[in-house]
């Protein structure tokens, strides 16, 4: 297996858990400084749209990337709607820091359903935030939400116009843990098929859930299929059951012998997002708790 990338999510996707705590601002910062440590190539910091707070932690974070000089790729989440652009474009031009902006939109039969919308109003949303955040310099990462359970004739326009706009990366999103690894091979394959055709040069994301127990096995089947940069979270922590576990998918890239980057800070990541977040590890978690060394 290639080196892979991957985008950790904790401090955004992993404190949506109902039964975690929102760490101090203290606490995202040495998180986010940890991830760089252990190699990780880019951290969503935050969704500054959704509230005073997260808006502030966002700023701190992006600055804090900034003044220390964090490797990784700095991300902000958003809806693809232009208010919800605005503030990750204040945010760079506050800090100087290059951030890449990941909007999401729904996509499913049931979305589209529940909302009212069609594929034009999709259409729209993206051609207008896209093209506005492509004009202020911010890059894009175009998100389509519970994109295992959406139609291709739904995907595909979408995901042209995305690319015929400019974005530099597409995500594909197992948002309610609904994949098989199968699923996702086909998936990727048919999402390579798409970008060939159009002659572009494009990354392709993996974001999945842990619903059905298979978060972190659909997430290498993504890797093997050919995505380029897959998702996690400390501990798996997320909305609902969770997310791919960041420590696991590491653990297995490297027995894999597909990461190279020294894993001396994992425990530490692991501890401190535990503590900070107030969840608490099972005896019986994989790979690092007492219990996996003793009978």
């Amino acid at each position: 297996m290639r080196r892979p990338q991957l985008c950790d999510d904790t401090l955004r996707d992993g404190i949506q858990s109902p039964s975690v705590t929102d760490p101090r601002i203290d606490e995202k910062i040495e998180l986010m400084r940890l991830m760089d440590v252990l190699g990780i190539d880019s951290i969503i910091v935050g969704l500054p749209a959704a509230g005073r707070r997260a808006y502030n932690d966002s700023l701190a974070l992006v600055r804090a990337a900034a003044d220390n000089q964090v490797k990784a790729r700095i991300n902000l989440a958003a809806r693809t709607v232009i208010d919800d652009v605005k503030p990750i474009v204040e945010i760079a031009q506050k800090t100087g820091r290059a951030v890449t902006a990941y909007t999401f939109i729904g996509s499913s039969p049931i979305r589209l359903f529940v909302e009212g919308w069609t594929v034009s109003t999709l259409l729209e949303r993206v051609k207008d935030a896209v093209a506005f955040a492509l004009r202020e310099g911010i890059d894009v990462c175009l998100v389509t939400e519970d994109t295992t359970r959406a139609r291709p004739d739904v995907l595909e326009p979408l995901y042209r116009t995305a690319i015929d706009l400019g974005a530099k990366r597409l995500c594909l999103c197992d948002t309610v843990g609904h994949a098989t690894p199968d699923g996702v091979r086909h998936l990727v394959s048919w999402t390579r098929n798409l970008i060939r055709q159009s002659g572009a040069t494009i990354e392709v994301d993996w974001h999945g859930h842990n619903d059905r127990g298979l978060a972190v096995a659909n997430s290498l089947a993504a890797l093997e299929a050919g995505v380029d940069c897959v998702h996690g979270t400390a501990l798996g922590m997320g909305e609902r059951v969770g997310n791919a576990a960041m420590d696991q998918l590491l653990i297995n890239l490297k027995l894999a012998g597909a990461y190279q980057p020294s894993l001396a800070a994992l425990d530490q990541y692991r501890e401190l997002a535990a503590a900070a977040c107030k969840v608490p590890i099972p005896v019986n978690y994989p790979v690092f708790v007492r219990d996996a060394f003793r009978e």
